[in-house]
């Protein structure tokens, strides 16, 4: 199944720091470009950390005030996090501040791949990679959102396409297929139980689709026969085995 590549989406001329940027100049590049972090790339163009706003708010939050008391020893400070974040107080380089290691992405990645990775992570932002791991562009959660604006005609399409011939080798008239604001509802008489779940499953993979409403019926109930009886067949094989 296709996919709209990280790279079709991405912004290619990216705003980045270099390991000893000073800590002002990382603060003036965000706030001048209006962005919520950047990528740190060595000579090489190879991305080896990340900063974000919430980076340079610790450095000042954390940055130790002369008129204050000095504070107790806190074990927190023992930690590997309470360490770093040490560290970050006191940054004045790009390289001191950056967060490793950096969450990246390659060009060549889904749309859905990305997506995953930013929410696994809790980032809005992900450097993208070449196939030789040197910073190309940078992809926002923004960016792939535009995934959704795909027109409800275009998705059908792809359905059709993909799904019922490509994949199930039907006829495409033989499951009504219609799309509004991105939902898509199957409707249709089908022979087994496994090929209504492998047509949802794959539907739902589609780019641009919101959700799958499913009103296929089937003739034959598979689910209950014994593996070797199955007589599965095309690309459908593999994805009734990932269901």
């Amino acid at each position: 199944m296709k996919h709209n590549k990280v790279g079709s989406v991405m912004t290619t001329d990216v705003v980045r720091a270099q390991y000893g940027t000073p800590f002002k100049e990382v603060a003036r590049l965000l706030g001048e470009h209006r962005i919520s972090g950047l990528p740190v790339v060595d000579e090489d163009e190879k991305v080896v950390g990340v900063i974000s706003e919430t980076d340079l708010m610790v450095r000042q939050a954390d940055a130790p005030d002369p008129y204050e008391p000095k504070k107790r020893f806190r074990f927190a400070a023992l930690t590997r996090r309470g360490r770093a974040r040490a560290v970050k107080a006191r940054a004045r380089t790009a390289g001191q501040l950056m967060t490793t290691p950096p969450v990246t992405v390659l060009a060549d990645d889904t749309i859905v791949e990305a997506a995953r990775t930013m929410a696994e992570h809790h980032i809005e932002r992900l450097p993208v990679l070449d196939e030789e791991q040197r910073l190309v562009g940078i992809v926002t959660r923004r960016d792939l959102l535009q995934v959704f604006l795909r027109p409800d005609a275009e998705i059908r399409a792809a359905v059709i396409d993909e799904v019922l011939i490509r994949a199930l080798w039907l006829p495409p008239r033989s499951v009504e297929v219609a799309v509004v604001e991105g939902v898509v509802t199957l409707s249709g008489h089908m022979e087994r139980k496994s090929e209504t779940e492998i047509a949802v499953s794959m539907t739902r993979q589609i780019d641009g689709v919101v959700d799958v409403v499913s009103k296929l019926t089937y003739r034959l109930d598979d689910s209950r026969v014994e593996p070797a009886a199955q007589a599965l067949h095309g690309i459908g094989d593999d994805w009734l085995r990932k269901l």
